[in-house]
């Protein structure tokens, strides 16, 4: 009976595990299909009711096509400077975050790694409230579609698993499309288009570069710092983004369109460049120096809304 026991539980383990591998969400229709509404609109939608409160969410997505240039590149530049470089999770900076020590190509069959992989998980437990986060576009994307801002580790493995099935089954393209179409830029606001709309009152295929940078200078923390709520903060992260849109940062949080894409065609953070002109080459591949510590709160008057009423 006990022998019976000891080998039961460890196929009851295994097949725990691939229940759960399996049932985690596999984004397979969003290829040809926009989401009718996400995990992170629900939970606010119902964090709203709980407060007592009705919610109404402005959702509007649109093709990347209408989304203007200057956006494209203000959220790669401000999120995640090597989108077009990792799969969906940059190891690397994940690495960093949860002080990894053991060697950058993992092995099953190193102790030492699985060692590391153990402090690391243990570092993650004991101070994931205050892990900065190093999250890729596409794991933000993953947990807005699917999942809560919950910081458990079962969730953060269960976004790394979904962030390489988006990889798998999208391209860059359409997951920067996806992000940029579902992210929340404040009470009620998923979306650039709404955003765009709501914040400068044009469409998001108009916005500027200054205005684009404020938006993505939102992402952060959409709910307490946008061009609405607390605009110093907001803005000491926007001229920041908008130094590096300029050329003036390291290379890899100021990419190009990738190398695949024609010079004759549109890039996806660039503008069209024509078939004949060499692309520029940035001045300077360091920064010159931060931005000064944002202003108080007190010291930034408060927000007007654009007046759109037609004359």
């Amino acid at each position: 009976m006990i022998r019976r026991l000891l080998l039961a539980l460890p196929l009851a383990a295994i097949g725990a595990f691939w229940f759960w591998f399996l049932t985690t969400p596999w984004p397979v229709t969003l290829r040809f299909r926009d989401p009718s509404t996400t995990a992170f609109m629900r939970m606010r939608v119902e964090q709203a009711a709980a407060a007592g409160e009705e919610l109404e969410i402005d959702y509007r997505p649109v093709p990347l096509e209408q989304i203007a240039p200057a956006m494209r590149r203000a959220a790669v530049v401000a999120e995640d400077g090597r989108f077009f470089e990792h799969g969906g999770v940059d190891w690397r900076a994940l690495a960093e975050e949860v002080h990894w020590s053991g060697d950058d190509d993992f092995s099953i069959l190193s102790l030492d790694d699985w060692r590391a992989l153990a402090g690391a998980l243990r570092y993650y437990r004991a101070n994931s409230e205050k892990i900065r986060g190093r999250s890729t576009i596409t794991q933000q994307l993953a947990k807005n579609l699917y999942f809560s801002d919950n910081r458990s580790l079962i969730r953060k493995l269960e976004e790394l698993i979904v962030a390489k099935r988006l990889e798998w089954f999208l391209s860059k393209d359409r997951i920067l499309e996806l992000y940029l179409n579902v992210a929340e830029f404040g009470p009620g606001i998923f979306g650039v288009e709404a955003a765009a709309q709501h914040y400068f009152g044009v469409p998001a295929a108009k916005l500027s570069r200054y205005q684009a940078a404020s938006l993505a200078a939102t992402l952060p923390h959409p709910l307490t710092s946008n061009p609405a709520r607390n605009p110093g903060r907001m803005a000491w992260r926007r001229d920041m983004i908008l130094r590096r849109m300029g050329g003036t940062g390291p290379v890899e949080t100021v990419p190009l369109a990738p190398a695949s894409v024609d010079v004759d065609e549109p890039g996806i953070i660039g503008e069209a460049v024509e078939p004949d002109t060499p692309r520029a080459e940035p001045a300077d591949t360091t920064l010159t120096g931060e931005p000064a510590a944002p202003p108080s709160v007190d010291s930034v008057p408060p927000y007007e809304p654009r007046d759109t009423t037609p004359g």
